[in-house]
């Protein structure tokens, strides 16, 4: 029989200005959501892992960072709906939000009614959604997004944090490209989506340590003036090493 009490959407709300908090909290309880909340990025992070909500409303001018970098460690391992909140207002900081993994922004000062209609639209279409893949194999890699492991032939490889960030957002996209301003916005924040010899640096880097051979990439490919992509399968035995293990 169906159960005519569903449960109640759960929201995290990571924001630092505590009468915001408070305003946003009431708002949304009023409306029938069960609310967590966090002043902190690194609290995110655990309530985020631990509690799995339906719903993440996020601050961007963090404490302890900046949640640009919340935004891009969350789609390395989940879709779930994001709603930034945030003073920054002009144009270029949206974009780079949305590019990033936002699936809406809410400039500040705002109203009740229309947070409330944006939190209801985000719900209706993806509430509960399908999770990415927390773990992803191509070669002889290991990725789990979740507990932020990777190995390479059953060894522990060390990703610096730039690194993870960015193989999370490679693999998140499922073989899609991912454009530099994405991975740049993503990665660094939106101030350095012009800086593109950083992803240059930082993806020889990912390369020397996850491909068998990193002059001829296999799986961590460029698409010469756009971005780059992560092939999940190899493109061509004949390129993998005979001395790998093969490919699952």
């Amino acid at each position: 029989m169906k159960n005519p009490h569903p449960p109640s959407p759960v929201v995290l709300l990571v924001e630092d200005d505590a009468g915001i908090r408070r305003f946003v909290r009431t708002a949304l309880e009023s409306a029938g959501c069960t609310v967590h909340e966090t002043a902190a990025l690194e609290r995110g992070r655990i309530e985020l892992a631990s509690r799995r909500p339906d719903l993440l409303v996020l601050d961007l001018g963090l404490p302890d960072g900046d949640g640009m970098t919340l935004l891009a460690e969350l789609r390395g391992w989940s879709g779930m709906p994001v709603l930034v909140l945030s003073a920054r207002s002009d144009e270029a900081d949206k974009v780079a939000a949305l590019d990033a993994g936002a699936d809406d922004y809410l400039a500040k000062p705002f109203g009740v009614a229309e947070l409330l209609a944006r939190v209801r639209a985000l719900l209706r279409r993806a509430l509960r959604p399908a999770q990415a893949t927390a773990r992803i194999g191509f070669g002889d890699v290991e990725l789990d997004l979740e507990q932020r492991r990777v190995s390479r032939a059953g060894e522990p490889v060390h990703l610096t944090p730039i690194e993870f960030r960015l193989l999370g957002l490679l693999a998140a996209a499922g073989g899609r490209v991912v454009t530099q301003r994405q991975l740049l916005a993503g990665a660094w924040g939106p101030n350095h989506v012009e800086h593109a010899h950083y992803l240059r640096v930082y993806m020889a880097g990912l390369r020397r340590k996850l491909e068998p051979d990193p002059r001829l990439p296999t799986h961590i490919l460029t698409e010469p003036g756009v971005g780059y992509r992560l092939a999940l399968e190899p493109l061509s035995a004949a390129r993998t090493p005979a001395s790998a293990p093969p490919a699952g």
